[in-house]
């Protein structure tokens, strides 16, 4: 089981796996560890991620990215017109939702933002597997803190036409709290003071700060704030925008009249920023950028500082804003960790730290946090894997507001509840109690709207309780509803039941222990005494029919559906790529090596024939072969595998042959080295033997020398 986390970033996504006891960051298809959030369609297949990417120049027209940020839209949100500045296909209506018009396998083929998304998160899910060599299911996915129960829903649904089962929808930045607290040792104690941090995640299209509290084992969300519309391509726009106009007057062009030329532009402005992080200028050059003109400038950091400023003047607004709800000033932060690529940005860096007198972190990579953050999280709640205990307390928010008829057998009753406010802890839930004789129906909407993205509709759901009626007595009955604000942050009414008013007997709890010296001597233990006190008792449930703004299962599935052929279009047009360009690399090979390598395994009759074959087969590769099935490929590769089949046979004996000929030979080799070796070791040791068997011979001779000195020497010394 596969335990992936993964990043959907407005630009880029990062997909982080746990595994080798850690997180680590997995590369695509050209080995690169982000791949790109686009979308592209052409007269033959999708194009998604890099392949997207690639293309992205040549097929402005069909290729989306900002998926991100028109998912869970209505097609009239300010905010998804705004999008339109950096989309070249036309953002239209589709189906009430934010979508696109593209030209797919020759016809004109509409899609929406939810689609589109699942289309990614497919290629997304393919990738990991390719890597992990497992199946891919459960995944995290981070979302903006700024999302809606509209687009967390939309989120989900797109993970599940995509296949896969999302654990959970973290917040971009309690994901990197996350991967940054359940790594440290050294955090502070249930009782001592805990350790705060602000996340500044300013990244391509979006900017949230957040205060978070550290204590061991746990992160408690404080508060969060954001910018929506500050990010690297804001920065990119401004100076494409300065090209522009400096190109019409220098070069008399105007890239505004020219999709791919203001995409050039756009790509080489993003390049030039990442250069000025580190430099005080930097120099663009573009060949032929439109009308065969070359264009080329240059400029300078503080230039590009002045295009923004009105951008930059907006950076601390959001600290302010979270300092301010979590009721902290700057001196109760211990660390500002800066995550997001736009934050390497000098300008930002400088006014960040300057905002808080303190130096800025930058302890997490600044590019993969929120991966690494979503791979901990889903580790967390995967059975499979043993992680560090954390425990996770986001917050709400946007307020959510209950409202309900009122009934008319209470005339006072009030009709709205803020039942989860701002900064309440997520996921939560909440227990709602009516007295109604019928059945009744209650609304689920935001309660600022002026708060949320754009022009959300602050509706959020409509859910009917039925099975209510008044009891024999014609009293109310007494509903309780279980509204519950879940871990990915959407709400629903989980479930409703009734309860009556009952008198129960409980035991009266003692004032204190009796101690043994004042124990009675009875017979018999003495009763526990009672009372009789009212209760509610559950009595049964009631039937909950909710109305949401996510898609019905019906809907899902035709989705699902759809996803699965498109799918299986695009792998049957990459297997025919690939034989196509099997078939043309064995022509090549075939051609050079028929007058090399199988030029002695060949007759002649044969070389002129396979030499005609591979003419025939190149001719018609690149007339009507040029797009055709894979069925077909194959079939040519097989026609030339006829008649070059035998040459190669011979060549692959002949190596063959060779080689074991080779091998006999090095066999032989060994075996007469280890012969001699053998050999060397028995005379060694015959050698050793008989030196050993001379040795033994002198002792004994030695021995008979002295045996008759000794006798004679007794023999005189017995005549004394």
């Amino acid at each position: 089981m596969s335990v992936v986390g993964i990043d959907f970033g407005a630009q880029s996504t990062k997909i982080g796996v746990a595994r080798n006891k850690g997180i680590d960051i997995i590369t695509n298809e050209v080995s690169n560890r982000q791949t790109p959030s686009l979308v592209g369609f052409s007269a033959r297949s999708r194009h998604i991620g890099e392949a997207a990417k690639t293309q992205e120049t040549s097929n402005l027209k069909n290729t989306i990215g900002s998926l991100k940020r028109l998912i869970g839209r209505s097609f009239d949100d300010p905010d998804v017109q705004i999008e339109q500045k950096f989309n070249t296909p036309a953002i239209i209506d589709v189906n009430g939702q934010a979508g696109v018009e593209v030209n797919y396998l020759g016809k004109k083929e509409k899609f929406t933002a939810t689609q589109l998304v699942a289309m990614y998160l497919t290629k997304i899910k393919d990738t990991a597997s390719k890597e992990l060599k497992l199946p891919v299911s459960d995944v995290t996915i981070s979302v903006p803190a700024w999302f809606t129960d509209v687009q967390r829903r939309a989120m989900i649904d797109a993970g599940e036409i995509a296949g896969l089962n999302v654990l959970r929808l973290v917040n971009d930045t309690t994901a990197t709290a996350l991967g940054y607290g359940i790594t440290k040792m050294d955090l502070p104690g249930p009782e001592e003071k805990p350790r705060r941090v602000v996340f500044v995640d300013i990244g391509a299209s979006d900017y949230t700060a957040t205060v978070v509290e550290f204590r061991k084992g746990e992160l408690n969300v404080k508060s969060t704030a954001y910018d929506r519309h500050f990010g690297g391509r804001d920065f990119d726009l401004a100076l494409t925008e300065r090209f522009a106009d400096e190109f019409k007057e220098k070069f008399k062009i105007d890239i505004r009249t020219n999709g791919k030329a203001w995409s050039r532009t756009v790509a080489a402005a993003e390049k030039m920023k990442k250069v000025m992080s580190a430099n005080p200028q930097a120099p663009m050059s573009i060949e032929s950028l439109m009308e065969d003109t070359d264009v080329r400038a240059m400029v300078k950091r503080d230039e590009l500082e002045d295009m923004v400023r009105p951008l930059l003047d907006r950076v601390t607004v959001p600290l302010e804003q979270a300092l301010a709800e979590a009721k902290l000033t700057v001196d109760d932060i211990d660390y500002i960790e800066m995550v997001g690529g736009c934050t390497r940005v000098p300008a930002i860096k400088e006014a960040v730290s300057k905002f808080f007198g303190k130096n800025l972190s930058f302890t997490l990579n600044q590019d993969e946090a929120i991966a690494r953050g979503c791979a901990f999280c889903c580790a967390t709640l995967s059975p499979v894997f043993r992680v560090r205990d954390f425990a996770i307390h986001d917050i709400v928010n946007y307020p959510i507001d209950f409202t309900w008829e009122q009934s008319p057998d209470i005339p006072d009753e009030d009709t709205s509840l803020t039942v989860f406010s701002r900064g309440n802890v997520m996921p939560s839930t909440k227990i709602l109690t009516f007295y109604r004789k019928q059945p009744f129906d209650l609304e689920a909407r935001y309660s600022k709207p002026e708060a949320l993205p754009g022009k959300v509709n602050p509706w959020i759901g409509r859910f009917s309780v039925k099975g209510v009626k008044a009891d024999a007595n014609d009293d109310f009955m007494i509903c309780k509803l279980k509204a519950r604000l879940n871990l990915h942050g959407i709400l629903n009414v989980e479930s409703g039941y009734y309860v009556e008013d009952m008198e129960v007997e409980e035991p009266i709890p003692e004032e204190g222990d009796k101690k043994d010296g004042d124990a009675m001597d009875t017979d018999k233990p003495e009763e526990p005494k009672t009372r009789k006190v009212k209760k509610q008792v559950r009595k049964g449930d009631l039937p909950i029919a909710s109305g949401t703004g996510g898609l019905d299962e019906a809907t899902k599935a035709a989705l699902q559906e759809r996803e699965n052929a498109m799918y299986m279009e695009d792998k049957l047009v990459a297997e025919t790529d690939e034989k196509k360009n099997e078939l043309e690399a064995s022509i090549y090979e075939l051609r050079d090596k028929i007058d090399g390598v199988y030029a002695e395994f060949a007759s002649e009759e044969e070389k002129e024939k396979l030499r005609a074959k591979l003419m025939a087969t190149e001719d018609w590769l690149y007339e009507e072969g040029e797009d055709t099935t894979k069925s077909v490929y194959v079939a040519k590769m097989d026609d030339i595998r006829f008649i070059a089949g035998p040459i190669i046979q011979r060549y692959k004996e002949k190596i063959e042959a060779e080689r074991e000929a080779v091998r006999k030979a090095e066999e032989e080799a060994a075996a007469r080295k280890r012969a001699e070796l053998e050999a060397k070791k028995n005379a060694e040791a015959e050698a050793k033997k008989a030196e050993e068997e001379a040795k033994k011979g002198a002792e004994g001779d030695a021995e008979m020398k002295d045996a008759p000195a000794e006798g004679e020497a007794q023999g005189e010394a017995e005549k004394q």
